[in-house]
C-alpha cells in the first residue's frame, strides 16, 4: 500500500477490544496541545488512547475525548495509578480522581504504573479486584513487570492480568518477557516503541523505510505489530499523529523482519534507579 493512503478505522479492533495502534500522551504537558493531539487522533481513526497520573494530563485527555466527535464507548482509555498511591485506599481514591479527571464513569484499563514505592502485591492488586467488581475499570493490567513479578501478580490477583506495558523497539526487544506474557494470556503493549527517537537514527531502519516510502517511525511500529504487540507512541502534532497512523498501511516482508531482529545494539531508554530490574 502507499504510505499516502489512509487506514480505515475498521482496521483497528472496536469497541470490546484493544487497539493494536493507540496514542501515548507521556510529556504532553501543554493543555491545549495535549486535548487537540487527543481529539486530532480520534477524529484520524485512532480508538485507543494511554495517560497516567503521573503525566498530569488527564483532565486534558478528557477534554479532548469529549471534543471529538466519537463514541465514548468506541474509544479504549487506559490510565496508571502512580507509585505514591498503590496502597489500598490510595489505589481507590486516586482512580476516582482520575476518573473525574478523565469526565468518565469507567476506564477499559487500569495499570499499576511500576511495582515500585507503596507497591504491596496483595494489597495494591486486592484494590484493583475492587475497582474490576464495582466497574470503574473493565480490566486491570500491570507496567514494568519482569518475569517473576508478572507471575506473582497473576497468582495474586482475582481478576485477570489483561496485559503488562513494558518498554519494547528494535533496540529493546524484550523476547523473554514477551513470550513469558503470552503463555499466561497477557497482551503485551509497547511504550517508547520508537525507542524515544533513536528509531530515527537507524540505518537498518532507514533503508526498510526508503523501500516502502515509509517513515522509520512507520517501521517500527509495523514491525512491532507483526509481533502481535500493541504499540502507544506518544505524538503531538498533526503530522507525526498521521504518520503513526499510516503505520498500518505498512507490510513488511521477512527478510525485512529478519534484518530488524537482528539489530544487535541494546538500549534500555527508561531506566530509572528504582525500578525493578535495577
Amino acid at each position: 500500500m502507499s504510505q499516502r493512503q489512509r487506514p480505515l478505522a475498521a482496521d483497528v479492533p472496536g469497541a470490546g477490544r484493544m487497539p493494536m495502534l493507540g496514542i501515548g500522551t507521556w510529556e504532553n504537558t501543554n493543555p491545549e496541545d495535549c486535548a487537540t493531539a487527543i481529539e486530532t487522533a480520534l477524529e484520524m481513526g485512532y480508538r485507543h488512547i494511554d495517560t497516567a497520573q503521573i503525566y498530569g494530563n488527564e483532565e486534558d485527555v478528557g477534554r479532548g475525548i469529549e471534543r471529538a466527535d466519537i463514541p465514548r464507548e468506541d474509544v479504549f482509555l487506559a490510565t496508571k495509578v502512580w507509585i505514591d498511591h498503590l496502597d489500598h485506599d490510595g489505589v481507590v481514591k486516586s482512580t476516582e480522581e482520575s476518573l473525574a479527571k478523565l469526565g468518565v464513569d469507567a476506564v477499559d484499563l487500569l495499570y499499576v504504573h511500576w511495582p515500585c514505592r507503596t507497591y504491596d502485591p496483595a494489597e495494591t492488586l486486592g484494590a484493583f479486584d475492587e475497582l474490576y467488581e464495582t466497574g470503574l475499570t473493565d480490566r486491570i493490567a500491570i507496567s514494568n513487570f519482569g518475569l517473576n513479578l508478572v507471575d506473582e501478580a497473576v497468582e495474586t490477583a482475582e481478576a485477570p492480568i489483561f496485559a503488562n506495558q513494558v518498554e519494547i523497539h528494535p533496540f529493546l526487544p524484550q523476547r523473554e518477557l514477551v513470550t513469558h506474557c503470552r503463555e499466561r494470556e497477557i497482551e503485551v503493549v509497547a511504550y517508547s516503541p520508537l525507542a524515544r527517537g533513536r528509531v530515527f537514527e537507524s540505518d537498518v531502519l532507514a533503508g526498510i523505510a526508503g523501500n516502502h516510502d515509509a517513515s522509520a517511525a512507520q517501521v517500527s511500529l509495523a514491525w512491532l505489530r507483526e509481533r502481535g504487540i500493541t504499540t502507544i507512541p506518544k505524538a503531538t502534532s498533526a503530522d507525526h499523529i498521521e504518520d503513526n497512523w499510516l503505520s498500518l498501511n505498512l507490510e513488511l516482508s521477512e527478510e525485512e523482519i529478519a534484518r530488524i531482529d537482528a539489530i544487535g545494539e541494546r538500549d534500555r531508554r527508561v531506566d530509572p534507579g528504582w525500578a525493578p530490574w535495577n
